[in-house]
């Protein structure tokens, strides 16, 4: 087994590639990263000294592949599967990675926002900061909202990295601030997204960890 993925299971942006891993079956060796273990990350920021997961170490061609979308690009490049996660029409496949850039940078980015701010001592918060990080989470609602009508998934019909991304951006968006029922076709795709398989063992991997989450309510996910 040559792929090897550096990630924590709670870390929301190491969902995106979990979930192609597991969408082609793609087999990898999984190493937990625990940046509160000394050796962990020291271990971790030998590989990689920007400190940030996931990382992917493909041994077979000597290559190391940090960031989430290029994790992903990747595996569709060297070791595509039954689902093409990047489209192989050029047009699909701009789109694909057009939603995969808007959900990571206007929805994903600030949700963490919201939520490390919480994490900071009382008198060290940014609470303009994190309002208008919600007010960009509320935009991006809108617009994803408007663009999900009569679709099944984000590029319509075709499960793409465009879904990759979506699912753990609206999953811990939608505890940061809630989507409300203005938000009717929005929450249906992320419950479509709940239900499949893929999600749905990424979920069941991180469930013993949400409680490290500021906003977990105790309520199973």
């Amino acid at each position: 087994m040559s792929l090897t993925l550096h990630f924590h299971p709670l870390a929301s942006f190491c969902w995106k590639p979990l979930i192609a891993f597991y969408e082609n079956d793609t087999p990898f060796t999984p190493v937990i990263v625990d940046l509160g273990d000394e050796q962990s990350r020291t271990a971790f920021f030998r590989l990689w000294p920007l400190g940030k997961f996931p990382v992917l170490q493909d041994s077979a061609r000597g290559a190391l592949v940090p960031e989430s979308s290029i994790i992903v690009e990747y595996l569709e490049l060297h070791y595509p599967g039954r689902t093409a996660l990047v489209p192989a029409d050029p047009e699909q496949a701009l789109q694909a990675r057009l939603a995969d850039r808007l959900y990571d940078f206007h929805l994903h980015e600030p949700m963490q926002k919201v939520v490390l701010d919480r994490l900071r001592p009382e008198d060290r918060r940014d609470p303009l900061g994190v309002e208008q990080a919600r007010a960009q989470i509320r935009a991006a609602y809108d617009m994803v909202e408007r663009d999900m009508a009569g679709r099944q998934w984000a590029l319509g019909e075709v499960f793409s990295m465009a879904d990759c991304a979506a699912f753990p951006a609206l999953f811990y968006a939608d505890r940061v601030e809630p989507l409300g029922q203005v938000h009717a076709d929005l929450a249906a795709y992320l419950a479509r997204l709940r239900r499949r398989p893929s999600v749905e063992r990424v979920v069941q991997e991180a469930r013993p960890y949400f409680h490290f989450f500021p906003y977990y309510d105790g309520r199973d996910p």
